[in-house]
């Protein structure tokens, strides 16, 4: 079901989705109430919502369907505003799989062709999500493996502690990382560097957001800032980031405007490498939920430098593809559910 305000998403939108193959489009809204009844009805699998609309926004209905228990997933289209990103982040601690960011080309075949390419991808990724589960009215998929403590996917012999952490995330990632770095030291001694995928304004958003629930400092990266223990570093949106050494061995973050790599701006792969040649043996790279294999060739210059490499488990991910991608490498040094992720983060550097 396609729920927008907007008669020109909407139209857009369910024609988009229509071309599709195996996607049908069951009804559309313009506010979250005649959405809220038509999902009684239709009972769609998902909705595309718009988070500002009159009447009940995108939140508003968000709340409503998780303290009625209905069954369907949501994908938000999110304006390019800070008052956007910040509505988007709470969507998604509300359980949203994901958002789009609506285009804003002064071209209206670019802006269509970008909500195309973003559908087709989420979309992708929300099917596979679902087959992972038990969803209610479907045919079951395989039960899901309780998740099991983090073991060592080959022994691991180390002597030196890290003195940086990288960490590669995607789908799913503002919800994880709100259970992974509440639970991080707030004086573990070391900077941490962090990829989530997502475009401009957002990230300034999710920091915004993580900071107020951890011990350690959260910020967006800035170009040319020396980096410091005990924060955490996001790559802003839309730019590649990367560590840098300057005079007196002091390192520094570098922003840059380098190519997409695996299709992503930022990317694990951009992150990682520089991370392997300026710490070297003393890093542990961490890969997490989310879609595509982006992490995997920079955690394997990583590995071949003497790093650790963690992954999150099958089980306790969004979407099992970039930790996959490193399982199936041979480049996972430790394995590990969501829970005790934080913990194994922590035994590599203390």
């Amino acid at each position: 079901m396609v729920v927008d305000d907007t008669i020109f998403y909407r139209k857009i939108v369910s024609d988009l989705l229509g071309e599709i193959e195996g996607v049908e489009v069951t009804g559309t809204a313009n506010n979250g109430k005649i959405a809220l009844t038509k999902i009684r009805t239709l009972k769609p699998d998902l909705l595309t919502l718009d988070v500002e609309m009159p009447i009940m926004n995108g939140l508003e209905l968000m709340e409503e369907i998780n303290r009625q228990g209905l069954e369907v997933g949501c994908i938000m289209l999110s304006s390019k505003t800070q008052k956007g990103s910040e509505a988007t982040m709470r969507a998604l601690e509300l359980g949203a799989f994901d958002f789009i960011s609506k285009p804003d080309s002064d071209s209206k075949e670019e802006n269509i062709e970008v909500i195309k390419t973003e559908l087709t991808r989420l979309l992708k990724g929300y099917i596979r999500h679902r087959q992972f589960r038990d969803i209610p009215g479907e045919k079951p998929a395989a039960p899901r493996k309780p998740a099991v403590p983090a073991k060592p996917a080959k022994p691991l012999k180390r002597t030196e502690k890290s003195q940086a952490i990288a960490i590669g995330i995607s789908t799913g990632g503002p919800n994880s990382l709100a259970r992974v770095l509440p639970d991080i030291p707030g004086d573990i001694g070391v900077p941490i560097f962090l990829v989530q995928h997502m475009p401009p304004v957002f990230t300034a958003s999710l920091a915004q957001s993580l900071d107020r629930k951890c011990a350690l400092h959260v910020k967006e990266a800035e170009d040319g800032e020396e980096v410091q223990s005990n924060t955490v570093y996001i790559a802003p949106g839309g730019r590649q980031m990367k560590v840098v050494s300057k005079a007196g061995l002091k390192k520094v973050i570098k922003i840059t405007d380098d190519p997409p790599e695996n299709n992503c701006r930022p990317a694990v792969d951009y992150l990682f490498r520089s991370v392997a040649r300026e710490y070297g043996s003393k890093a542990t790279c961490v890969v997490m939920t989310g879609m595509g294999s982006d992490g995997r060739l920079g955690l394997s210059v990583a590995k071949a430098a003497g790093s650790v490499g963690i992954a999150q488990d099958e089980a306790s991910c969004v979407v099992y593809g970039m930790p996959r991608a490193v399982v199936n490498a041979g480049l996972a040094d430790i394995i590990s559910p969501l829970d005790t992720l934080a913990l194994e983060i922590v035994k590599t550097v203390r």
